[in-house]
């Protein structure tokens, strides 16, 4: 079984407090196999990891911010749109030969897809049922439930922004230590997510940190 952490951003999200290198030596440290890098529409980060020399097995990826929320699209290297219905979103990023996942569906505040196209769920590849940003689990149990009655493959991420966070949140993917082995683990229901809480302080500091940001900027294109 191979521990992997499949939502990591870095320096390269508007909202990333790391660098690339950063992120991949703390993610060696916190003994991953592989990390997916999934900076919000941006692949930017992902190529940028291929290129450092690592044990680690490193998933290309990107978050794409739909107009529903958010949805990570795993083993690309190749921007997709952001702004678009997140059906269309799906449609295009599968036929560039992603691995589809619906992060923190459930979650308040959080660009969650499930609270607003519950059908979203069908039409991705696994949903990630453990996010290791959270006040209370209710989200993160709602995503489980909902990811199991549908027969979904179910996975979890730490959604870190600062790389002291990597591998809160992880899946372990029984599969060969390579991308492609790892993506069609995931899409073979291969998976137990697993992980622990980023502390409160924290993720209150960086969501409140982003608030003022997005608010500053609201302010300044007025």
């Amino acid at each position: 079984m191979l521990a992997c952490d499949l939502h990591v951003h870095t320096s390269f999200s508007k909202d990333g407090e790391s660098s690339v290198a950063e992120v991949i030596r703390r993610a060696e440290l916190a003994g991953l196999d592989a990390i997916a890098i999934t900076d919000h529409d941006t692949v930017q980060g992902a190529l940028a990891a291929l290129e450092i020399p690592t044990r680690l097995v490193i998933i290309p990826g990107i978050e794409i911010s739909t107009r529903q929320g958010h949805l990570l699209a795993l083993g690309i290297t190749e921007k997709i749109p952001s702004g678009m219905d997140v059906m269309d979103t799906i449609t295009m990023a599968r036929e560039k030969g992603a691995l589809l996942i619906l992060p923190h569906p459930y979650h308040i505040w959080r660009h969650g897809v499930g609270r607003k196209l519950r059908s979203a769920l069908s039409a991705v590849d696994a949903v990630e049922v453990f996010n290791s940003r959270f006040i209370v689990g209710s989200a993160n149990i709602k995503a489980s439930k909902m990811a199991r009655r549908i027969g979904k493959p179910c996975v979890g991420g730490s959604d870190a922004h600062n790389a002291r966070y990597i591998g809160f949140g992880r899946t372990l993917v029984d599969a060969e230590p390579t991308a492609a082995s790892i993506l069609q683990a995931i899409r073979e229901g291969k998976t137990t997510p697993a992980g622990k809480m980023t502390p409160l302080p924290s993720y209150t500091r960086q969501a409140l940190r982003n608030t003022w940001k997005k608010f500053k900027r609201r302010m300044y294109h007025r």
